[in-house]
């Protein structure tokens, strides 16, 4: 506007652009952008295209195709796999509308989606989302509100089986060459069940046989009075935390020394549960786990 102005003074044109310090040109055109379109011609606009200006899929066949991707694998639409790439969604984009691009162009679109490339969690097909809905919204509820009425306290139990030729963790060796670790011949097994609360206490057993449900059965009806069984969704073992105790165990196994026989496996079984009720901040802290949250949360 103030070299508009300059010019409607009556100002030459290279007296204005050196005052301005832009091209002549540039003078020229904001002079015609003034007769032809006043002082809204004028204003400042912002550089290059605006979103979604020329985008080859409409808005509403990107949100299709995003929430194909998001609801469904690949094999679900007709196509191979079970995990999305940028060329299986390219596949996806030409079946629903004859449009061909390529990988870097579907890159753009993902990116614009706000859409990752990520290691998926891993669900059993036959798990049952009704299931896992009721458990969060009706039966933890309840079962805590229970717990908290009845001075109780809830523990989450499981149990996991520790095998003699399971080899856990990572160590050194030449590139190409993929190192060996020596284990013994007779294969064992150890089973271990343990219980946690939120309140970082841990209760565990380590045992070699094996116990039918007659046994369990008969056992709980004895202590009816002192303990309550509530079972978790079926096929959703990430909705308990002792799963987590699970994980760590096999982490930790000594990486030093392999048990020969089944005593020596028991006993480094039992270090481990004895090393984490020593610890009940890491207790507390297998309750931090993304899918467990839901525990604290009142």
């Amino acid at each position: 506007m103030l070299a508009v102005s300059a010019l409607m003074e009556g100002r030459d044109r290279a007296e204005v652009a050196a005052l301005f310090k832009v091209s002549v040109r540039a003078v020229d055109n904001w002079w015609t952008r003034w007769q032809t379109g006043g002082r809204d011609a004028l204003l400042s606009r912002t550089r290059g295209r605006r979103v979604g200006e020329h985008q080859v899929l409409s808005e509403a066949e990107q949100a299709a195709v995003r929430q194909a991707v998001l609801d469904h694998t690949p094999s679900g639409l007709g196509l191979s796999g079970q995990l999305w790439t940028r060329s299986l969604i390219g596949e996806l984009i030409f079946k629903l509308y004859r449009i061909r691009f390529t990988e870097p162009g579907v890159g753009k679109y993902l990116k614009r989606w706000g859409l990752m490339f990520q290691r998926p969690d891993k669900r059993a097909i036959e798990q049952d989302p009704e299931a896992v809905r009721v458990w969060h919204e009706e039966s933890w509820p309840a079962i805590r509100a229970q717990a908290k009425a009845e001075r109780g306290e809830v523990l989450f139990a499981d149990q996991v089986g520790i095998r003699s030729d399971q080899v856990t963790g990572r160590t050194w060796g030449a590139r190409g060459s993929t190192p060996v670790v020596r284990r013994t011949g007779n294969r064992f097994l150890v089973k271990a069940m343990s219980a946690i609360s939120t309140k970082g206490r841990m209760h565990f057993m380590v045992f070699t046989e094996s116990f039918d449900s007659k046994t369990v059965r008969a056992w709980l009806a004895d202590h009816k009075d002192q303990v309550e069984l509530h079972f978790l969704p079926s096929y959703s073992p990430e909705l308990n935390p002792d799963e987590l105790v699970n994980a760590d165990l096999e982490r930790s196994l000594p990486h030093t020394h392999r048990a020969r026989n089944q005593a020596e496996l028991a006993s480094e079984t039992r270090r481990f549960f004895h090393r984490r009720q020593r610890q009940p901040h890491i207790v507390r802290g297998y309750f931090g786990g993304r899918h467990v949250r839901y525990i604290l949360d009142e």
